[in-house]
């Protein structure tokens, strides 16, 4: 059997990432990190506490991620001079270790390629995710929080950093609602594809008798807003309920009504926090996701008109976009693009970048076909 044509392989692969450099500017992204870094290095950061997190946190992202495109550069050129040594000397070991390695970058330059896909108006966006149990009582508040662990173990896992705005539990386990932000370039293009109705299939660990359950939950992804974006809310919309932050089983988080619950009236809107210890920033946490929410909400009724004005378009983003099935048999199938795993326990633990990028393709066909 012929071994891989390596010369034409590796100068597709630079082409592919020559490409990538230029969509993603990662000339900007250095300057920007930069200036963060000056930003950081300034003795009165802290001070503002909220700008010093977002600061930091898109300091560490854009550092991530220039050393996920250089280390992959890198792996390119030592795959080249790895060919060189291995057919100048006739090494049968060196060819058969640059033939791993190639498929190795190959399946990486292709994970990356997928940002370049990342196109939307709001797609550079860091992402704003809310997860609630849907039907199933204490098995889908318990998959509810088996989803939120999913997406913190997958930012982990990619060096995110993670705020939780607020998290709402149910009495006997599990979770009834929780919102926390990935702050990361383009965290909301990449996330978004989970936005719908998640469905698990199981053994209920809270039956007795042992049967099968299904249960669903709902993942919701907007963007998170910036300074620039223009969205006004009066303050006569608004109405402020203040309440004591609880915890798991309603344990008492702190001694003061420091929790904050926002309620936008026109659109019966709610967003709530209470990560932090202080009312102010409470509220203006929970502000930021009322906002972001609105903004979803604008784009969605404007998309509603546009769809209207153009006929039948075939519905993409909705109920039951993905299956977790762990009895009779184990299985994590997408039901748009059909792609599927046969490791929940691994995708569970944070391992979703095939799906991601299966989901970002599938969306890129889809609107390419809506649009002709």
């Amino acid at each position: 059997m012929a071994g891989p044509d390596f010369d034409t392989e590796i100068k597709q692969l630079q082409a592919t990432m020559h490409t990538v450099e230029q969509v993603l500017d990662v000339d900007a992204m250095r300057k920007e990190v930069a200036d963060l870094g000056e930003q950081v290095a300034a003795p009165d950061l802290w001070d503002d506490q909220a700008n010093a997190t977002r600061v930091t946190g898109r300091l560490s992202a854009l550092q991530g991620e220039l050393e996920r495109f250089s280390n992959l550069m890198s792996r390119v050129d030592d795959l080249e001079a790895l060919v060189e040594l291995g057919q100048d000397e006739g090494d049968a070991d060196s060819m058969a270790e640059a033939e791993t390695e190639l498929v190795r970058i190959k399946k990486a330059v292709e994970a990356l390629e997928v940002r370049t896909l990342l196109s939307g108006e709001y797609d550079a966006r860091e992402a704003l995710v809310t997860i609630r149990a849907g039907a199933g009582g204490v098995d889908a508040a318990d998959f509810a929080e088996m989803l939120m662990r999913m997406y913190t173990r997958w930012a982990e896992q990619h060096k995110y950093p993670v705020e939780v705005f607020d998290t709402s539990y149910a009495e006997e386990a599990g979770l009834k609602s929780a919102t926390f932000a990935i702050h990361a370039p383009y965290a909301y293009g990449t996330l978004s594809v989970e936005a719908g109705t998640h469905r698990l299939v199981r053994i209920s660990p809270f039956d007795n008798q042992g049967r099968r359950q299904t249960s669903f939950a709902a993942v919701e992804v907007v963007p998170v807003l910036e300074q620039t974006d223009e969205i006004d809310v009066p303050d006569e919309e608004i109405r402020v309920d203040v309440y004591r932050s609880g915890g798991p089983g309603g344990q008492s988080v702190n001694t003061t009504d420091s929790a904050v619950r926002l309620t936008h009236l026109p659109t019966g809107t709610v967003v709530s926090c209470q990560n932090e210890k202080s009312q102010l920033q409470n509220k203006a946490s929970a502000m930021v996701v009322l906002k972001a929410k609105l903004l979803a909400l604008k784009k969605a009724e404007e998309k509603a008109h546009l769809d209207e004005m153009r006929g039948d378009v075939a519905a993409s983003w909705g109920d039951q976009m993905r299956n977790y099935v762990l009895n009779p048999y184990q299985i994590v199938k997408d039901l748009r693009t059909g792609y599927e795993v046969g490791n929940p326990a691994a995708v569970f633990d944070g391992d979703l970048d095939g799906f991601l990028e299966a989901g970002i393709r599938w969306r890129r066909g889809a609107d390419k076909a809506a649009a002709n």
